[in-house]
C-alpha cells in the first residue's frame, strides 16, 4: 500500500472500546458513501472517476501537454480553490517546492488568480515579459472574482504580445461542458477547453482535467496518479472493517477525538515538498466538514521547520489539537552527513547517517514529546513521492472526508457559507441588482451604528 495508517502514538488517547462504539456509524457512512444515497450524492463523481476516466480525454489533456511543452516555457494557470491547489499539491509533491528552479525540460508554472493582490500580477507580468507563454485559466462560471480578474489582465497581455489568434492557440481553458460566460468566451475565440465535471465539486476535482493538465505539463505521470487512485479506491471503498481499512480507521480515529473535546487537527509535513499537500487538505476538510458549528478546524505545520516557532504552543499549550504526520518512507534524495575532523558543531555522532534517517528520528523524538504534553499523534505512512503514491494518497483522504462528514452529521460536498463574503463584496463593489442593493443598504446602517 502507498498509504497506510500507524496509530502506535494513539493507545494513550483511544481504547479499543471506543473504536468499537463508532464502527456501526463508520460503515453506515461508508455505505452511504458508496451507494451514493446521502445528503449531496450529486457530488460524487470523484467516487469511480479512476476507474471510469475517459480515455479519449485522457489522450487530450496529454497531447495538449505535450504542445504547451513545445510552445511555451512558462505556464500560468489561473484558478482559486480547487482550481488550483490540487495541481499545486502535485507538482511539488513529486517535483519539490523549487520546480521551478530545477533544471528541467518542461515550462516554469506560476499559479496566479487565488488573491486579489496587484503585486503578484505587477511581478508576474515582468516574470513572463521575455519568454514563451501559456495559459491554463480555471473556472466553472469564468465570472469568480479572483480568477476573472486575472484572466483578464492576462488575457489582454497575451493578446497584446502575440495578436489574437496566436493568443487563442496559448490559450487552454478548463470550465463546464456547455454554459457559462468562460464558455461562451472559449467559443468565440476558438480556445481548447476541458471540461468540469458537473458532479465533482471543486475540492475533489484534483484527479480530473481541472488539476490533471497542469500536472501533466510539470511531467508528471497522470495515468500512474489515476492508477493509484483507482488502487485506493479498491482498497478502500467496500471494506467494511475498520481494523482492515485505514481509510475508515482515519475517519473513526477524526470522529473519536472530536467528541473527547479536540477542535484543530494538524497536518504536519516533514518534507517541505508536503506544503501545498497540506494547503489542498485544509480547502478538503474545511470546507467539507465546517458547517452549523460542526467538524474539525484544519491547520498545518512544515516540520521540523515550525517546531522552532509553534513547537511550543502544540506542546504545552491549549489542549485543543491533535496532530496527523505525514511520514515519507523513501525519499528522493539520500544525502550523507559528513565527517568533520574538527567537530566545530559537536555533531559527529550524526556523521555518515543520511539526513532521511535524521529527519524521522527528529518526528519520532517529536511525536513522542508531543504524545507526552497530551497531543494525540496518528502517522499517514507515505511509501515515496511518486505520482502513483500521489493518487493514492488524494483518494484516501477524499474518501475518508466524505465518511466522516456523513459520521459528523454534515453535508460534505456543500459549501453554504463561502457565498455569504461574496455578496457583500459584490455590493460593496456596486454590483447592479435588488439584492445587491439590499445588502448595501443593511451594511450602511451597520456601519453608521
Amino acid at each position: 500500500m502507498s498509504v497506510k495508517l500507524n496509530d502506535c502514538y494513539l493507545k494513550p488517547f483511544i481504547s479499543s472500546s471506543e473504536y468499537e462504539a463508532i464502527a456501526g456509524e463508520i460503515q453506515s457512512a461508508l455505505v452511504t458513501t458508496r451507494e451514493k444515497s446521502g445528503a449531496g450524492n450529486d457530488f460524487l463523481g470523484w467516487l469511480d472517476l479512476p476507474e471510469n476516466f475517459d480515455k479519449k480525454e485522457l489522450f487530450d489533456i496529454e497531447e495538449a501537454a505535450k504542445d504547451i511543452r513545445s510552445m511555451c516555457d512558462v505556464l500560468l494557470v489561473i484558478g482559486i480553490g480547487g482550481s488550483y491547489l490540487g495541481a499545486r499539491a502535485a507538482v511539488e509533491f513529486v517535483h519539490g517546492p523549487r520546480y521551478n528552479n530545477l533544471k528541467k525540460d518542461t515550462p516554469d508554472i506560476y499559479f496566479v488568480g487565488n488573491d486579489i493582490s496587484p503585486s503578484t500580477v505587477s511581478e508576474l507580468l515582468s516574470i513572463v515579459e521575455d519568454r514563451q507563454v501559456c495559459l491554463n485559466v480555471i473556472s466553472k462560471s469564468g465570472t469568480t472574482t479572483e480568477p476573472a480578474i486575472a484572466f483578464r489582465i492576462f488575457r489582454e497581455y497575451m493578446e497584446n504580445k502575440y495578436g489574437e489568434e496566436e493568443a487563442a492557440k496559448r490559450i487552454f481553458v478548463t470550465t463546464d461542458r456547455a454554459r457559462g460566460k468562460l464558455k461562451e468566451l472559449s467559443d468565440a475565440k476558438g480556445y481548447r477547453t476541458f471540461v468540469v465535471p458537473d458532479d465533482i465539486g471543486g475540492r475533489f476535482s484534483v484527479l480530473t482535467p481541472v488539476g490533471l493538465l497542469p500536472i501533466a505539463v510539470s511531467g508528471a505521470d497522470v495515468r500512474a496518479m489515476l492508477q493509484g487512485a483507482a488502487d485506493a479506491r479498491n482498497a478502500f471503498l467496500f471494506e467494511e472493517n475498520i481494523e482492515k481499512n485505514d481509510c475508515l480507521k482515519y475517519a473513526a480515529i477524526r470522529n473519536i477525538l472530536l467528541r473527547s473535546g479536540k477542535s484543530i487537527e494538524i497536518l504536519a509535513g516533514y518534507e517541505p515538498a508536503f506544503a501545498m499537500t497540506c494547503e489542498w487538505w485544509k480547502q478538503l476538510y474545511g470546507e467539507s466538514e465546517g458547517k452549523g458549528g460542526n467538524g474539525l478546524y484544519p491547520a498545518s505545520v512544515c516540520f521540523t521547520t515550525d517546531l522552532h516557532s509553534l513547537g511550543q504552543f502544540i506542546q504545552d499549550g491549549t489542549a485543543l489539537m491533535f496532530e496527523t504526520v505525514l511520514d515519507l518512507k523513501t525519499p528522493k534524495a539520500k544525502t550523507v552527513i559528513p565527517y568533520d575532523p574538527a567537530n566545530t558543531d559537536g555533531l559527529n555522532y550524526i556523521a555518515g547517517k543520511s539526513m532521511h534517517e535524521v529527519n524521522r528520528v527528529a518526528m519520532q523524538a517529536t511525536a513522542l514529546a508531543h504524545v507526552d504534553g497530551g497531543v494525540p499523534n496518528l502517522v499517514i505512512e507515505l511509501a515515496d513521492r511518486s505520482s502513483y503514491s500521489f493518487g493514492y494518497m488524494v483518494y484516501f483522504f477524499e474518501l475518508a472526508c466524505a465518511v466522516s462528514g456523513y459520521t459528523i452529521g454534515v453535508n460534505p460536498f456543500d459549501q453554504p457559507g463561502v457565498e455569504a463574503y461574496k455578496k457583500n463584496m459584490f455590493a460593496l463593489l456596486g454590483k447592479q441588482g435588488s439584492e445587491f442593493d439590499a445588502i448595501r443598504a443593511a451594511i450602511g446602517e451597520k456601519i453608521s451604528k
